[in-house]
């Protein structure tokens, strides 16, 4: 609520679009969580007609005012305001993915493995993937503290968790091993 009147500029990618003839209502993703662009066929039909185009996981930066929405969702963390949109550009068209980017995804396991570019912008890997970012940041900040030495040995050989191929480092000393 701090921020509305402003002039924002969001990106991210289309989680779901609602049209309602008159009104077109955009939910955009971000690292952030999700954030509702209004379009308004009154103020502007051609980009309201654009709005219309945009598919699920489209990339897109929106450009407009932040107000205070009429009708309140508590369930996320920007469900009292909404972006009143001025300007839209695409970045980047998608086809629909094979299964929905949300909390509780229709896709399964193998499924999600295989296009782990996109199970990684679901909210529960996000939160993950910040709190081992912040785990690892304070372990160093506190090793730092202590006057520690971070050093990086190098890693012959790495086993992944998803199952892809290790890689292997040839030796130089011995020609022809690894």
């Amino acid at each position: 609520m701090e921020h509305v009147g402003e002039i924002v500029t969001l990106s991210g990618w289309v989680a779901r679009r609602r049209d309602f003839g008159g009104l077109t209502f955009v939910d955009l993703r971000d690292r952030y969580g999700i954030t509702q662009l209004s379009f308004n066929e009154e103020y502007d039909k051609a980009l309201m007609d654009l709005a219309r185009t945009l598919g699920r996981e489209f990339v897109i930066q929106a450009k407009g005012v932040v107000t205070e929405r009429s009708n309140k969702n508590d369930k996320i963390q920007t469900g009292h305001i909404e972006i009143v949109v001025k300007e839209l550009s695409i970045l980047n068209a998608a086809i629909t993915p094979p299964f929905t980017i949300e909390d509780e995804t229709d896709g399964g396991d193998d499924i999600r493995m295989q296009y782990r570019y996109l199970d990684l912008r679901r909210d529960p890997v996000r939160k993950n993937l910040m709190l081992r970012h912040q785990v690892a940041k304070h372990v160093r900040q506190y090793l730092d503290n202590l006057e520690f030495i971070e050093v990086e040995t190098p890693v012959l050989i790495k086993s992944t968790p998803e199952g892809a191929r290790d890689f292997v480092v040839p030796s130089r000393m011995n020609q022809g091993q690894f």
